[in-house]
Order: C-alpha cells, then structure tokens, then sequence
C-alpha cells in the first residue's frame, strides 16, 4: 500500500562537509510498507533533481527513538531492481530484524561512489549524493523514522570506499564506519582503483573529481584523511580471492563482477589495498576490527556471512 507523507526538514549542513546545496530541503514523495519493519520511501532530493528511493529497515519496537545505520551498495547496484543489493543479497533484512536500530539503504547509483560529481555526466547523469546523504537526509530520517541523531555508515566495495569517504568529509555525522572489499585509496595510484569502476558504467571519471591532478581527488582520499577517524569504531573486511564452496554458486546474472575470474581479480586487489590501508591506519593510531578471511571473492555470500561480524564494532559507535 502506498501513501504519501508530506514532510519539510530543516538542514544543518556537517561540518565539514562541502555540499552544492547549501540550505536544501527534502521531501517525502511516497512511501510504500513492505511489511511492519520494512518501508520503501521515495524522497524528492534537491540535490539529486529526482526522487531517490530508500530501502528502510525498522526495528521491531518502534515506539522509542533509535540511532540510524546507513549501508551503500557497490558497483552491482542496480537503479532498475527496485531494492539495495544488501537487501537482496547482503541479509540485511534478516540481521537486522532484532536490532533496535533504523537502517537506510540508499537504491540505485552504479558508479557514482556516492560522492559530488562536479559536472552531470552524459551517461551516469546528474549526481549529488554527498549533499543527499550528509546534508538532505539525516534530518528527514530524524523526523520521520525517530532518529536520534547518532548515525553510522558501511558499505561493500564501491561503497566501502564512498562509506570512509563520507565519514572523513563529515566526522561529527558519523560515530562508526564498517567496509567490506574496498579500497580506501582514490588519489594518485589509488585512481586506478576507482577510474576504472566509473569506465565499467559507462560514465567519465573527469566528471566526478576532475582530471588525474585535481585536488578533489586527494580531498576525496580517505587514506589522505585517516585522523578523521581516529577515536571512532571501524570495521573493516577482506578476503584473498581464494575461491571456496560459495563460489560454486556463482550468480552469472549479477552485473559486477560479470565472472568468478573478475570476482577473483577484484577481491585480490581489495585484499592488497586493505592490507596497505590497515598499516597506515595503524601508524595513524587507529586500531579496527579486522575480519581477514583466508578465502573469499568479490561476491555476496562472503558480505553477508561477514555482516554479523561487523555488528559489534557498528553496535559500539551507534550506543544499543
């Protein structure tokens, strides 16, 4: 059943945030139940010039006010599916029904890396999702899913690396971070790791941060950023791209990785960047929770099996 909530939120921007919309309102368009703890809400986003849809999940007592969980999809989210890949294939919806906990699955954004893209890109079109995510949104959930205010942030892959980026560009916004395959390097050899993603889209990478020596490629790094998260809970997750039983069920129909070879290929690398980035963070005084699985791909299976380990590090900085 669908039913439309009129909503105006008032916007503080984060600190250190630096969104193209400065005193932007969103709006609810409709919001479509699922069930009593799972809602599809439609929001009109300034930001984004188009109504962006929310896969929510609600805990089962929904009378007191809660913190709020934000989960980004990878380079496999779909803009036609209709729902966030961690609720097809992540388990989301059934981690998380116990959990006294709001969480928002933002649908849709292949290639975008969740971020500002300084201009609309011909193919990947026009993208504001720093200034949707940090500046528009928070407050609409506040108001309308009894948000507490205290958020936390995870992602896989493409969304692991937009997950750290946005919690460094906006410390005070968010009090954990959870990443799953990701590689949290984006300026200089790091733009090997996100470049290519964007080209897998069909969209043009000069578009998002500018050409190779921008600075918004370095203002974009997490690595270039780590005491940003200093103080706060992190968990982070890789495997080796060592196949194991999962794999024999690889799903073919998925849209990234198209193979288990690139499945492979790409767990690999995200191996070799977390590895990089866990010594730095080490330098940096930050000590994560480390999930190392001795195989894994770049698939959902292994993300799903490592959510629940990634609960106590989000538990702690969401205060349940």
């Amino acid at each position: 059943m669908a039913y439309v909530v009129a909503l105006v939120v008032a916007v503080v921007s984060p600190l250190c945030a630096s969104p193209s919309i400065a005193n932007a309102q969103a709006t609810v368009d409709h919001i479509t139940r699922i069930s009593a703890q799972r809602e599809e809400i439609y929001v009109q986003s300034p930001a984004m010039q188009r109504i962006v849809q929310l896969d929510v999940l609600l805990p089962a007592d929904q009378g007191p006010s809660r913190p709020t969980l934000y989960l980004l999809d990878g380079n496999g989210a779909s803009d036609t599916e209709g729902q966030s890949t961690w609720a097809m294939r992540g388990g989301a919806v059934q981690f998380f029904a116990d959990k006294p906990v709001n969480v928002v699955m933002p649908v849709g954004g292949p290639g975008s890396f969740y971020t500002d893209w300084e201009k609309d890109d011909p193919k990947l079109g026009h993208n504001k999702w720093e200034t949707f995510l940090t500046v528009e949104l928070p407050p609409l959930v506040n108001g309308l899913l009894k948000g507490n205010g205290v958020n936390a942030i995870g992602g896989v892959s493409m969304g692991a690396q937009a997950a750290a980026t946005l919690t460094v560009r906006n410390p005070t916004l968010y009090r954990a971070l959870a990443t799953f395959s990701g590689c949290l390097y984006s300026s200089n050899a790091g733009q090997l790791s996100v470049r290519p993603v964007v080209i897998s889209d069909g969209g043009n990478p000069d578009n998002m941060w500018g050409r190779a020596t921008d600075p918004q490629w370095k203002a974009h790094d997490p690595s270039a950023h780590l005491d940003q998260l200093r103080g706060k809970p992190v968990f982070v997750y890789t495997g080796t791209g060592i196949t194991g039983p999962a794999d024999a069920n690889f799903d073919p129909s998925f849209t990234y990785p198209v193979t288990l070879t690139e499945s492979i290929a790409i767990e690999q690398a995200a191996h070799d960047c977390t590895v990089s980035i866990l010594a730095a963070m080490k330098l940096s005084g930050i000590n994560p929770q480390v999930d190392w699985n001795a195989i894994g791909t770049h698939s959902w299976p292994y993300w799903k099996a490592a959510l629940p380990k990634s609960w106590p590090t989000l538990e702690t900085g969401l205060g349940v």
